[in-house]
């Protein structure tokens, strides 16, 4: 016969409702407790019923996540943990991948309701205020990232002009004087706030800001970043530090770099932007920002699971995680 919660709580002589409270991950539980129901559980082998708890609670049991690009190392990152994050709650995740294209983006978001999902974790690239449903009788929405899309919803993102800022800071004080940015493109919220970040970085250390230092791109890969390197160097008077906005491109850039002869980071400094797994294995090593992908993923989920209870107001809420900036071999050396 299946174990019941009563069952557990009779072994770890407390209520059945304490019982409760460990396994859907309720704080407010007495330490003591919570290792006797702890045990309990291991001892009894107790499973949850989820299809029967979501049938109860009138839910699917389901969230959707949207993405971009899932080759893009940050945002297969952020999948793995949202999902963990997702699963303390009871939830699966369904991953949607766009391709950053406004269609497939909106298709997605047509087609999340709350037959098939409890909520949904959006990363926009081009989606417009009005792709989004209007709110009444639809699942609660949760924008991941800074892509300027003006509708009232939840929304998780990082300082990325600060962010930034930071990045292009940490080049200034090692006396790197011409610096160049990777990863120009209108096309992408994120962009145009980290252009913003470098620009307010070089004019505080009163350095000018050439247009010809900004390569543009049109995607966040490898090859476009050792492209963009490959162009900068090949200027009559090439930069001496290269900020990339995300990690791919920077991995691109120390490629070039390395073809061309150079020593990184004795003739040109790099620093990119995600802090994904890849990033410490360069080599050299890269500097690079580092968001707190946990705390988006648990941030994202907590306004979720907020909403879905109804104890939030109607107002939208901005979260931004903390950031911070790793340093490694590609500005400092060994």
């Amino acid at each position: 016969m299946a174990v019941t919660l009563k069952d557990v709580a009779t072994l770890a002589g407390v209520s059945v409702k304490t019982v409760s409270n460990v396994v859907n991950g309720y704080a407010f539980v007495k330490p003591e407790n919570r290792r006797r129901v702890e045990e309990a559980l291991a001892a009894t082998g107790y499973r949850p019923n989820v299809g029967a708890r979501n049938l109860r609670r009138g839910r699917t049991g389901f969230l959707a996540l949207m993405v971009p690009e899932l080759s893009i190392p940050y945002f297969g990152e952020m999948a793995g943990l949202v999902i963990t994050a997702a699963q303390r709650r009871g939830w699966s995740v369904l991953i949607e991948q766009t391709q950053g294209t406004r269609d497939r983006e909106r298709a997605t978001v047509d087609s999340l309701g709350p037959h098939l999902v409890d909520g949904a974790l959006v990363h926009p690239e081009a989606l417009e205020a009005a792709d989004f449903p209007d709110a009444e009788g639809k699942i609660p929405f949760v924008l991941l990232g800074e892509h300027a899309v003006d509708v009232e919803l939840d929304r998780v993102a990082i300082d990325n002009v600060r962010a930034a800022h930071v990045a292009v800071s940490h080049l200034v004080s090692l006396g790197r004087r011409r610096i160049a940015a990777i990863g120009a493109n209108p096309q992408r919220g994120t962009s145009s706030l980290r252009l913003a970040g470098y620009r307010a970085a070089l004019a505080d250390a009163g350095l000018p800001s050439a247009d010809s230092l900004v390569e543009p791109v049109a995607k966040y890969h490898r090859a476009e970043g050792a492209a963009a390197m490959k162009r900068l160097l090949a200027q009559e008077e090439p930069p001496d530090a290269v900020f990339c906005f995300n990690d791919l491109l920077a991995v691109g850039a120390l490629r070039s770099a390395a073809e061309h002869g150079l020593r990184v980071p004795g003739d040109i400094a790099i620093v990119g932007f995600d802090n994904t797994e890849e990033s410490a294995f360069s080599l050299p090593a890269l500097t690079t920002i580092s968001p707190d992908k946990a705390a988006i993923a648990e941030a994202a989920i907590d306004l979720i699971d907020s909403r879905l209870a109804g104890t939030e107001s109607a107002a939208p809420r901005s979260v931004q995680p903390p950031f911070s900036l790793e340093v490694r071999e590609s500005t400092v050396g060994s």
